[in-house]
């Protein structure tokens, strides 16, 4: 036992002196649906995509540290998280920042904030791949922001340079208000690629699984127009839940003798449809498509 233990300890060690490192809170952005945005930078701190730090706030409680997924990509000169309010911790941090008054509070008296990270995730695998499929369902989208961040950023400095060629992305949600920051982020790259004359390199699906038929028929009457009405995309949101059969098989008709990854952030549920999918697609020989299953469980 003593070796585990002393490896343990060490951990613990460099986990404490990493957490007491300063952090300085450069901007913080109110979202709709009381969401924040916390920009942070903080000396020596390096992150790939789609990896997660734990945030400490001892104005809020001294003892209580909780995950949240980097939403900003590693060329970017800050990083940062988004953060929904949902109970007594992250309502405290909003109030701590200001953010329940109107008028523009000065730095200095935004709270202390102790980071302990990054910590690596499936995802960071992304770039590994020529064809990539991204499932991400509710709050388990925000890694794909630093991801779509990323390849954005790399796209523009040596578009021939990235493996990656094609991005299949699918957002599931009960509804789209609560994530309105993402759908801004869609809605910048996609007028970006079009600039680019590159619209295919990204396809994206966004599914709304909370709305029943009638209220889908509402805005039936408005499928005609340029831009979706719930989202402003030019992609037209869709009602329900995927049929992974057949998305499985229609990329893998597209992509014939390429190893596609999926990486999924969603519920255990859902995990276990993508992984059988993806072991039934693909072929048994070394040619063909293969596709192979990233998970990362919340």
């Amino acid at each position: 036992l003593v070796g585990p233990m002393f490896l343990y300890l060490c951990e613990r060690l460099v986990r404490f002196w990493r957490s007491q490192q300063k952090v300085v809170i450069t901007k913080v952005v109110t979202h709709p649906f009381k969401t924040i945005e916390l920009q942070m930078k903080k000396k020596g701190f390096k992150m790939e995509v789609g990896q997660y730090i734990f945030v400490k706030c001892p104005k809020v409680s001294k003892l209580e540290w909780h995950p949240f997924t980097l939403t900003s990509a590693p060329e970017e000169d800050f990083f940062s998280i988004h953060i929904r309010i949902v109970g007594d911790w992250t309502e405290g941090l909003f109030n701590a920042c200001g953010c329940d008054k109107q008028e523009f509070q000065d730095a200095w008296k935004l709270p202390k904030i102790a980071v302990d990270g990054p910590f690596g995730t499936a995802s960071e695998d992304v770039f590994s791949y020529e064809v990539v499929m991204l499932v991400g369902a509710g709050i388990g989208v925000t890694p794909f922001a630093s991801i779509l961040k990323s390849v954005w950023y790399k796209y523009c400095d040596n578009a021939t340079s990235l493996k990656l060629k094609k991005i299949y992305f699918y957002w599931l949600c009960r509804d789209t208000h609560a994530f309105e920051w993402f759908a801004d982020l869609l809605q910048l790259l996609e007028t970006q690629m079009q600039e680019r004359n590159n619209a295919n390199f990204l396809s994206y699906n966004i599914y709304l699984t909370g709305w029943d038929e009638s209220q889908a028929n509402h805005f039936a009457v408005h499928h005609d127009e340029e831009k979706d009405v719930i989202t402003g995309l030019k992609q037209k949101t869709l009602y329900g839940r995927p049929n992974w059969d057949n998305e499985f098989k229609t990329i893998a008709s597209e992509h014939p003798n390429t190893t596609i990854g999926v990486f999924l952030c969603g519920p255990e549920a859902l995990a276990e449809t993508l992984s059988k999918q993806s072991i039934s697609n693909s072929e048994s020989g070394p040619r063909g498509v293969h596709f192979i299953f990233n998970k990362e469980n919340f």
